[in-house]
C-alpha cells in the first residue's frame, strides 16, 4: 500500500516502547499500523451510491482532505440480486474498489454485515428470507446463518485477499452493526458463528462490532477476539459530550482497548472533542455523500413511522452528493494537520479532565477533556458552543492556567499546555498555546486561527493578531519564530522557513454551482404501457417477493359483490398502494402495513378492484409500530376484507385492578376513576363474532396491551401491543375474552372500541413488473411524439417520455415540478432513482426533489404515474441543472 505522505512538522520521533509489528494492533493506548501509534480519521464512503467512473476521484478527494481511512458497507442483497445470483462486476466491482483504495493512499474499515442499516433497502438482508418463515433474521439460528454462510463466502474472500499489509488496505473488519439496537435471544451465540465464519476465511486483522446506543455487551456477545466499537451521535451544541465519551473510553481501557468511534456526527467542532475525549479512530457518517440509485433505499423510520430514504443519500457531510466540497472540508484539512504534527505523541496520548479549571464567558462544555500527550503536555479542548445572534454568538475569552485567549464562536482549539518543545529541535518548553498548531519544524511553529493567537513559551507570552487571508502574522518568542496562519491559507501550507517565511499550494479553483440548463425535448411514448409478467391467480392476495418481485411493483386484480357493503378494510398493505375500486382511483396509500379503512359507498353489485402496489424500500430497521417496518417484513397488497357489520363495544367492559372489588365493576373502556395515575388497569369483556374480525380500539394515545383468549378453550390465541398508528386487534370467527391493560390517565380522552365483521375478498389475478422488467422496457427504442408540458393525467395513469439531454461534464440534476406525480427515471441503463411530487410521506436523507443523471449515462426515460390525491395529478416543467 502507498502510505499517506507525511506533512511538514510531523513529529517522527521514533516511540522507543513500540516493537516493530508488520499487522495492526489494539490497546488501551491506542491503534498501531506495523507498529506505529496512528491517530485514524476515517471517511464514509460506498461504492454502491456512486458510479464507478467516480471512485478514484471520490477516493482522492477523501486523501486530500486528510483523512487516511474510508469505511465502506458490502451490502448483501446488492450483489446476491435474486436467490443463488451473485454479481462483482460494474458497480458491484468491490474487489476494484478496494484496491483504488489502496492506490489512493487509504485504510478501508470493511462492514460486510450480514446486516448494514445504512438506510438501505432491508439493511442489506434480502427480501426473500422473509418468504421461509422459519428463518429469523439477525439471530443465532440454522437457516439465517446458512444464508449468511453463503453471503460469507462470497465477500470475506475478497477481504481477506486485500488486508493490510500484505496485499490491501483493509485494516479492520466488522461484524454486524449496532446489534444492541434489535432484539438478538443469543448474542454470544450469534456473534461466535460470524467470528468464526471470518477466522475460518483468514480475517486475520482486528474484528470489530459497533455499538448504536452504548451497549458493548449488546452489539458484540462479549465474544472474545470481537472489539467493541462505539457510535455515538450527540446533539452538536450539547455540553455534556465529553463526560460519555470518556466514560467509554475508560470503560475500554480496562479491557485494554482503545476507544473506536465507528460512527458519529460530520460536524468537526464536535469531532475534536471525541479526539480530546480518548478516540483512536474517529469516523463520521456520512462525510463523503452518494445517490441511493434505483430502488435501494429503504423504509425506516425517521420522524414518523414509514419514512422513506431520498434519492440523495446526504446528511450534511463535508462532501455533498455531487462531489462538492463544503466548509466542513477545508475544517477536516485543518484537524487532520493538527493529527500529522503532534504524531505519535497525539496517537498515544490517554484522556483525562483538565487539572487546571478552564473558565469562559461564552457556552462550552460542562467538563472539558484533554489529553496527556506522550513524553510530557496537555492536548485541551476548549469548544465555544456559540453559533448563532444572541448570547455567546461572537469571538469569547476563556482562562487557562490563569492566562485569558480569545476562542472563536462555533469553534474547538486544541491548545497545547506544557508541552516539551525538544522534539522539534527546540530547549524548553510551550507553556500555552490557545490556537491549533498546524505545522513545527526547527525553530518555527505555524498556528491556525481567526482570531487573535496567545502563545507562552517558557515565561515569555505573545499575542499574536488574528490573520487574515493571505496576510500571515509573524513574532518572535524565546528564539522561536511563531506564525499564525488564516485557516484558508493553512489548508494549503507546504512549507515553512525558519525565519517565519511561509510556502502555500495554489489555491483550488472554485467549482461551478449548479446552473439552469435547457431541456432540448421529450417525446412521450405511443406504447405507454410496461409490459407485466403474468404471476397467476390466487384465493388471497400473495406477497410480492412469493412473485419474484424483491424490488419493483406488481398488480392485483379482482371482481367482488359489494353489495350492501359501505366499507373495506386494507390489512398489512406496503408500501406504496394505488387502489381503485369501480373505476374509481382512491388517493394513494403509505401506511406500511396500517389498516386502513376505505369508503365504498358509492359502489354497488359486482365491481372491479385493482390495486398497483410499489416497493419503496424494505425496513432498514426494526420498528413494532408499523408491520411493514418490522424487519424482514414483506411487501405486497396485504389482505382486503369487506365490512359486513360494525358495532359499538365500548360499554360492558369489566375493570381488573388491585383497589376494584368484587363483582369486577363494569365500566366503559378507559372509564375507571381513580386517584392513582399511571397504575395499569385492565378491562375485560366477551366479545363474539361469528365471522372473522378486527377490533378497532380509537383514542389510543400511550401503548396498550392486549390479550385474547378463546372463551371456549380457556387458550391464549394471542397478546399484542397495540399502537396509536396502528390500533387494530385481528379476531378470529367465535366467543372470545378481550383484556385490554393500560396505564390509569384520568386527563385522557378515554377509548372507544368497535367491532367489524368481515369477509374477505378472494380470486385475485397477479402481475409482477420487477426492476429488470422495467429497466429492460425503460431502455429499449420505443417510438413517441414530442410532449409539450404541462402534461394532466389521471389517478394511475402513466407516461413514458424520452428525455434528450445536453452533455455535461459532471453529470445533470433533474427537477420534476407539478402535483400528485411519481416519477421514476433510468438512464445509462440503469434505474437512477425516484421522487414523489406532491401529497406524499416523510422523506429524509438529501434533496427528495431531485433526479441525478450521472455524466456518461445516457438515454434518460422517465415513467410519470399520477396519484389520488387532494389535486388533479401533473407534470408541470422538468428543470435541469448543471451539477458541474
Amino acid at each position: 500500500m502507498s502510505h499517506p505522505t507525511t506533512r511538514l512538522g510531523q513529529d517522527t520521533t521514533p516511540d522507543p516502547t513500540t516493537t516493530p509489528d508488520q499487522g495492526i494492533a489494539l490497546d488501551a493506548r491506542g491503534i498501531r499500523i506495523e507498529g506505529g501509534p496512528q491517530l485514524v480519521l476515517c471517511a464514509s464512503l460506498f461504492y454502491f451510491r456512486l458510479p464507478r467512473e467516480q471512485w478514484r476521484a471520490r477516493l482522492a478527494q477523501v486523501r486530500a482532505s486528510g483523512y487516511t481511512c474510508v469505511d465502506v458497507y458490502l451490502p448483501w442483497n446488492f450483489h446476491e440480486t435474486a436467490p443463488g445470483r451473485w454479481s462483482f462486476e460494474g458497480r458491484r466491482d468491490v474487489a476494484a474498489f478496494l484496491d483504488l483504495a489502496q492506490e489512493e493512499g487509504l485504510y478501508v474499515i470493511a462492514r460486510p454485515g450480514p446486516y448494514i442499516c445504512s438506510e438501505w433497502d432491508g439493511g442489506a438482508l434480502p427480501a426473500w428470507l422473509g418468504l421461509d418463515p422459519q428463518l429469523r433474521v439477525r439471530q443465532h439460528e440454522p437457516r439465517f446463518l446458512d444464508r449468511v454462510t453463503a453471503w460469507f463466502d462470497q465477500a470475506l474472500p475478497l477481504l481477506a485477499e486485500r488486508q493490510y499489509p500484505a496485499n490491501g488496505p483493509v485494516i479492520m473488519v466488522q461484524l454486524e452493526n449496532e446489534l444492541d439496537f434489535f432484539d438478538c435471544e443469543d448474542r454470544t451465540g450469534y456473534l461466535t458463528a460470524l467470528r468464526d465464519q471470518a477466522v475460518r476465511h483468514g480475517i486475520t486483522v482486528p474484528l470489530i462490532a459497533c455499538s448504536g446506543q452504548g451497549d458493548l455487551e449488546g452489539a458484540t456477545g462479549d465474544v472474545p477476539g470481537v472489539v467493541p466499537a462505539c457510535n455515538f451521535y450527540p446533539d452538536d451544541d450539547s455540553p455534556h459530550i465529553e463526560p460519555e465519551v470518556r466514560r467509554y473510553a475508560e470503560l475500554l481501557a480496562e479491557r485494554d482497548l482503545p476507544l473506536l468511534i465507528t460512527e458519529t456526527n460530520r460536524r468537526h467542532r464536535t469531532l475534536r472533542r471525541l479526539l480530546a475525549s480518548g478516540a483512536s479512530l474517529i469516523a463520521p457518517y456520512l462525510q463523503s455523500s452518494g445517490w441511493n440509485f434505483g430502488y435501494t433505499p429503504s423504509a425506516g423510520n425517521w420522524g414518523r413511522p414509514g419514512n422513506l430514504m431520498s434519492h440523495g443519500y446526504d446528511f450534511g457531510g463535508y462532501v455533498s452528493s455531487t462531489g462538492t466540497e463544503r466548509p466542513e472540508y477545508a475544517e477536516a484539512q485543518i484537524l487532520a494537520r493538527v493529527i500529522d504534527t503532534l504524531g505519535p505523541r497525539l496517537a498515544l496520548a490517554t484522556p483525562t479532565v483538565p487539572h487546571t479549571p478552564v473558565t469562559t464567558d461564552f457556552p462550552t462544555s460542562s467538563s472539558p477533556s484533554a489529553l496527556r500527550l506522550d513524553g510530557g503536555g496537555l492536548l485541551l479542548a476548549v469548544p465555544h458552543l456559540g453559533t448563532g445572534a444572541g448570547t455567546g454568538a461572537g469571538t469569547g475569552t476563556a482562562v487557562v492556567n490563569g492566562v485569558p485567549v480569545a476562542v472563536g464562536p462555533d469553534s474547538c482549539p486544541l491548545m497545547l499546555v506544557d508541552v516539551p518543545l525538544g522534539p522539534w529541535g527546540h530547549e524548553g518548553t510551550l507553556t500555552l498555546a490557545s490556537a491549533d498548531l498546524v505545522a513545527a519544524g526547527e525553530g518555527v511553529l505555524v498556528f491556525s486561527s481567526e482570531v487573535p493567537v496567545t502563545v507562552v513559551v517558557g515565561d515569555t507570552r505573545v499575542e499574536i493578531p488574528a490573520p487574515a487571508a493571505g496576510a500571515p502574522q509573524r513574532t518572535t518568542a524565546a528564539g522561536l519564530t511563531l506564525v499564525a496562519l488564516a485557516p484558508a491559507d493553512a489548508v494549503r501550507l507546504r512549507a515553512a522557513d525558519r525565519d517565519g517565511t511561509v510556502h502555500l499550494d495554489a489555491p483550488t479553483p472554485a467549482r461551478p454551482t449548479s446552473a439552469p440548463v435547457a431541456m432540448r425535448r421529450a417525446r412521450r411514448r405511443v406504447d405507454t404501457t410496461a409490459p407485466e409478467r403474468a404471476a397467476g391467480r390466487h384465493e388471497l392476495p400473495p406477497t410480492l417477493e412469493s412473485l419474484g418481485v424483491y424490488r419493483g411493483r406488481g398488480t392485483y386484480r379482482t371482481t367482488t359483490d359489494l353489495t350492501g357493503v359501505d366499507e373495506l378494510l386494507l390489512v398489512g398493505a406496503a408500501d406504496i398502494v394505488d387502489l381503485s375500486v369501480a373505476g374509481r382511483a382512491r388517493p394513494t396509500i403509505a401506511g406500511f402495513g396500517a389498516t386502513r379503512r376505505i369508503d365504498v359507498r358509492e359502489a354497488t353489485g359486482s365491481v372491479d378492484v385493482e390495486a398497483v402496489v410499489e416497493i419503496w424500500g424494505h425496513a432498514n430497521f426494526d420498528d413494532a409500530r408499523l408491520p411493514a417496518l418490522r424487519l424482514g417484513a414483506l411487501r405486497g397488497l396485504g389482505t382486503v376484507w369487506t365490512v359486513r357489520e360494525t358495532t359499538d363495544v365500548s360499554a360492558l367492559w369489566e375493570v381488573h385492578g388491585h383497589w376494584a372489588g368484587r363483582p369486577a365493576p363494569l365500566r366503559e373502556l378507559g372509564g375507571w376513576s381513580s386517584t392513582r395515575v399511571g397504575v395499569p388497569v385492565t378491562y375485560t369483556r366477551e366479545i363474539r363474532s361469528d365471522t372473522v374480525a378486527a377490533l378497532h380500539l380509537k383514542g389510543v394515545v400511550e401503548p396498550v396491551r392486549v390479550t385474547v383468549t378463546d372463551e371456549d378453550s380457556h387458550t391464549v390465541h394471542s397478546v399484542l401491543t397495540v399502537h396509536a398508528e396502528d390500533p387494530w386487534v385481528p379476531l378470529p370467527a367465535g366467543t372470545h375474552r378481550i383484556s385490554v391493560t393500560l396505564p390509569h390517565h384520568p386527563s385522557g380522552g378515554g377509548l372507544r372500541a368497535e367491532l367489524l365483521a368481515l369477509e374477505p375478498v378472494t380470486d385475485w389475478t397477479c402481475a409482477a413488473q420487477d426492476d429488470d422488467l422495467l429497466t429492460a422496457f425503460a431502455t429499449e427504442a420505443t417510438p413517441g411524439q414530442e410532449v409539450q408540458l404541462p402534461l394532466a393525467l389521471a389517478p394511475g395513469e402513466e407516461a413514458w417520455l424520452d428525455v434528450d439531454l445536453p452533455p455535461s461534464h459532471d453529470g445533470l440534476l433533474l427537477r420534476p415540478d407539478g402535483t400528485q406525480i411519481r416519477v421514476t427515471g433510468w438512464a445509462g441503463g440503469e434505474c437512477v432513482g425516484r421522487v414523489w411530487v406532491g401529497d406524499r410521506p416523510d422523506f429524509s436523507g438529501g434533496d427528495a426533489n431531485v433526479l441525478w443523471i450521472p455524466p456518461g449515462w445516457s438515454g434518460l426515460t422517465l415513467l410519470v404515474r399520477g396519484a389520488a390525491g387532494p389535486n388533479a395529478p401533473e407534470l408541470r416543467v422538468l428543470r435541469l441543472e448543471s451539477s458541474d
